[in-house]
């Protein structure tokens, strides 16, 4: 029973993402768990600049390590309160509970995301609106968009889409469905608690000053959470692709020289799938830095290439949804 009124919440959820996904304006765990982590940051920082002779790394690492154990677990424990709240509250509207919880869920899961925000840099580029182009692609990432040609767009979009999707769909996907077939956890938990390592990954963990000490703990916690499922979307993208063994090859040709132990394998198994190379010179604040190359440049990145990608990510999310599915009845 719990089984399957899990899965019925792991089902609406991903239709609601699919159907919807986040509207802009409405509250979400996400931007409350941003809000924190810049909170806390700012005072951080600001410790450690007035005492900066005896603040020394050790304790900015103690205090990202305080950071990421406390948002983790306190991001699944709330959740955890709220579901048996709702459940609770609303015995009498069973239907009402499991609509909740699967909106509650579906606001982990980001392939609409993904999509939309891939359709806000390519639409202005398609019009010949390059300038506009590049102002929508700088709200996506990093590296420095001011001077970026049509094909390095796509580059940079296709690279974000692929590198998003295991971190961003089919992780998150992968701890509410272990949540599920855990007694008195559930999905959403565990998914909350994944979300916030890996919200807190992409605004701390960065190798470079002043997040080295402070985001060190959370980036290897994000790493570690997110190396089992990275393998088997991998794994799922070289089947889908008909060519598994020489996806397979590609990725350890060139996935294991990323300095990421799960973006270069994500990236890689879609380069190798769909004919085209990622990585190569970015700049970042004007200093620029060479990722490794990714795949064979067989095809050049379109937005054909990036439509395929994203449809590769939807029919990974739509296996693993699957075959969770078919479990319960062996």
């Amino acid at each position: 029973m719990i089984y399957n009124y899990s899965f019925i919440v792991i089902f609406i959820a991903a239709c609601l993402d699919y159907l919807i996904g986040d509207p802009w304006n409405w509250p979400h765990p996400v931007k409350v768990m941003g809000w924190i982590i810049t909170y806390y940051t700012q005072i951080i920082f600001k410790l450690s600049k007035h005492y900066r002779e005896n603040f020394p790394k050790l304790i900015l690492r103690f205090a990202g390590i305080l950071l990421t154990i406390t948002l983790v677990f306190g991001s699944g424990v709330i959740s955890w309160l709220i579901v048996q709240a709702l459940r609770i509250n609303f015995v009498p509207f069973p239907l009402l509970t499991v609509i909740l919880e699967s909106i509650l869920l579906a606001s982990c899961f980001a392939g609409k995301s993904l999509n939309i925000a891939a359709k806000d840099v390519l639409q202005p580029v398609l019009s010949g609106n390059l300038i506009q182009g590049r102002q929508k692609l700088s709200l996506y990432v990093g590296r420095d968009t001011e001077s970026l040609s049509t094909s390095e767009i796509f580059r940079a979009v296709l690279e974000t889409v692929t590198e998003n999707a295991t971190d961003g769909v089919i992780a998150p996907l992968f701890y509410a469905l272990v949540g599920a077939i855990i007694p008195n956890l559930g999905s959403i938990p565990l998914t909350f608690a994944y979300k916030a390592a890996s919200t807190l990954d992409s605004m701390v963990g960065y190798r470079e000053a002043p997040y080295t000490d402070l985001g060190w703990f959370s980036a290897k916690l994000e790493d570690v959470l997110t190396w089992l499922p990275c393998r088997l979307n991998v794994l799922t993208i070289a089947f889908l692709s008909g060519k598994p063994l020489y996806v397979y090859r590609i990725c350890q040709r060139d996935a294991v020289k990323d300095p990421s132990p799960n973006a270069g394998w994500s990236e890689c198994a879609y380069a190798a799938t769909l004919g085209v190379q990622m990585g190569g010179a970015n700049s970042y604040k004007g200093v620029v830095k060479h990722k490794p190359l990714l795949g064979e440049p067989t095809h050049p990145i379109t937005v054909e290439t990036i439509d395929r990608a994203l449809q590769l990510t939807r029919y990974c999310f739509l296996i693993w949804l699957g075959l969770f599915f078919i479990a319960q009845y062996i």
